[in-house]
């Protein structure tokens, strides 16, 4: 088993950042279980951490299948998987009704995280985002772009694990790939952890808020 839970991956994947300290950076994690990950990295590089939203856009009969993508950047950017639309037969219709849901979902998940916290500007700073793992690559595409448009200098994807095939897809969404471990047969991103438990939303406001700027 590669990684013993997210505090491990997340201390071996600040390790693998560590020539970039000293660099203007900020650290994005995709909720929620990118956040116990990514703190390590902030904190070794002494960076604030923020959050990208985003949300997998799920085939109505079988949710953890992805059609798609939904990430929260201003205008919200959609990510399609026209293969799965179509082998799933679903209707422009109820796409964009899941897409309706998922987005009232990172609405939710913005106020209860986020709130009113003051949120750092990556324009011309280093990016970083950050997940416990990739599974088809879809959520993490609309992760980057919606992180891409805020215009940072430099754009870093961050995962402990993934399937070989994703990450030959995303290394064009980014300008440089940390990836721990990675594998041609898959399964999913828990096959790799001892402990991949859930991580709750009081749990993502209990780490964002160390990284609270202090007053």
């Amino acid at each position: 088993m590669p990684f013993r839970d997210r505090d491990d991956a997340g201390r071996r994947l600040a390790e693998a950042l560590v020539v970039h300290a000293g660099e203007p950076a900020v650290v994005y994690a995709l909720p929620r279980g990118g956040v116990p990950v990514a703190a390590h990295i902030a904190e070794r590089l002494h960076a604030p951490l923020d959050l990208v939203l985003v949300r997998k856009i799920g085939v109505p009969y079988q949710p953890e299948l992805a059609m798609g993508a939904l990430a929260d950047g201003g205008a919200p950017i959609i990510i399609r998987n026209e293969d799965v639309i179509q082998a799933a037969e679903v209707t422009e219709s109820v796409f964009q009704a899941v897409c309706a849901r998922e987005r009232a979902e990172i609405e939710r998940r913005r106020k209860l995280y986020l709130g009113g916290r003051a949120r750092p500007d990556p324009a011309g700073r280093l990016a970083i985002v950050v997940d416990d793992g990739v599974a088809t690559g879809a959520t993490t595409r609309a992760a980057l772009r919606a992180v891409r448009n805020l215009r940072p200098a430099k754009l870093i994807l961050a995962v402990p694990v993934a399937p070989t095939d994703a990450l030959e897809l995303l290394r064009g969404e980014t300008d440089e790939l940390i990836c721990l471990e990675d594998y041609r047969s898959f399964g999913a991103i828990g096959f790799f952890y001892e402990d991949f438990r859930q991580i709750d939303d009081d749990e993502v406001i209990a780490i964002l808020d160390r990284f609270a700027p202090r007053s």
